[in-house]
């Protein structure tokens, strides 16, 4: 009888263990839904928060660029500016189209790293390459001043800019590039070809070479791009480049329809900034 009764009291006290198990369970799983929710919110807001920042910054970036393009006789010029996807850091690349007392002056640049703080420097070096433009240096007198200004105010800092002076009556082009992507010269005759000439970067103090010198023909076309058009993953950038010529010099003679048939061929795998800036030279 003594071992019946001590039988039902373990039973009992398992019994009453169980309900307190349950009871403790059912507190942590209250517990872990009431953090979870928190998180969840606070994730939410902290992805509304970046989206906030990002915006304001693509907003600021886009006060960097230019307004508008310069209406030029015998010139007709384009442009496409794709940032990069709302998940990336924005980027420096920047273009700039001016009239200038030696002719007009087209450039495609991109301050290398993703940042606010690149953005800022890419407003900067476009400001001051307007700025020097003006006074009508030579083409990689700009750019070399444009080195000096990076050593003097942004040490550490590095960009690639591509510069196009076109003379007036636009017979010849004068290129100088300080490391960016070359661009592309298309003749009317179908012939279409790299201007490879290469300069160092902005940024390391050395010297530029002199512009070399182009004949064109009335209806020659222009295209200055941005690396986030071609460079892809895993990807060959000769032969993005070829790719991009071919498309280019079948693509449409208007600037306006070049810039968009590049950016449907091109674009789907953005994801860098993406600048597609194209020209059309008539000969006075």
């Amino acid at each position: 009888m003594a071992a019946l009764e001590e039988s039902r009291a373990q039973r009992d006290e398992l019994a009453g263990l169980n309900a307190e198990l349950v009871e403790t369970n059912q507190g942590v799983m209250a517990l872990y839904a009431e953090l979870s929710a928190e998180l969840e919110e606070t994730n939410r807001g902290v992805v509304a928060l970046y989206g906030e920042e990002h915006q304001l910054a693509l907003t600021l970036q886009r006060t960097f660029l230019p307004e508008h393009l310069p209406e030029v006789p015998g010139a007709r010029l384009a442009v496409r500016y794709l940032p990069a996807a709302a998940e990336k850091e924005i980027g420096g690349d920047f273009y700039e189209a001016v009239t200038t007392p030696a002719g007009l002056l087209l450039a495609v640049g991109d301050v290398v790293g993703h940042s606010l703080q690149a953005a800022i420097v890419m407003g900067e070096l476009r400001h001051a390459l307007r700025a020097y433009a003006a006074e009508a240096h030579p083409p990689h007198v700009l750019l070399e001043r444009l080195d000096h200004l990076l050593g003097l105010h942004h040490r550490g800092w590095t960009a690639t800019v591509c510069v196009i002076l076109v003379e007036p009556g636009h017979a010849r082009i004068h290129v100088a590039n300080a490391g960016h992507l070359p661009p592309l010269l298309i003749l009317p005759d179908g012939e279409a070809g790299f201007l490879s000439e290469h300069g160092p970067l902005l940024g390391i103090g050395l010297p530029q070479p002199p512009a070399t010198v182009h004949d064109t023909a009335s209806g020659s076309r222009l295209l200055m791009i941005s690396d986030g058009l071609i460079e892809t993953r895993d990807t060959d950038l000769s032969e993005r480049l070829d790719a991009l010529r071919l498309a280019a010099l079948a693509g449409p003679t208007d600037p306006e329809d070049l810039c968009d048939s590049l950016l449907a061929a091109f674009g789907a795998e953005q994801e860098d900034d993406t600048i597609v800036f194209a020209a059309c030279l008539n000969t006075a």
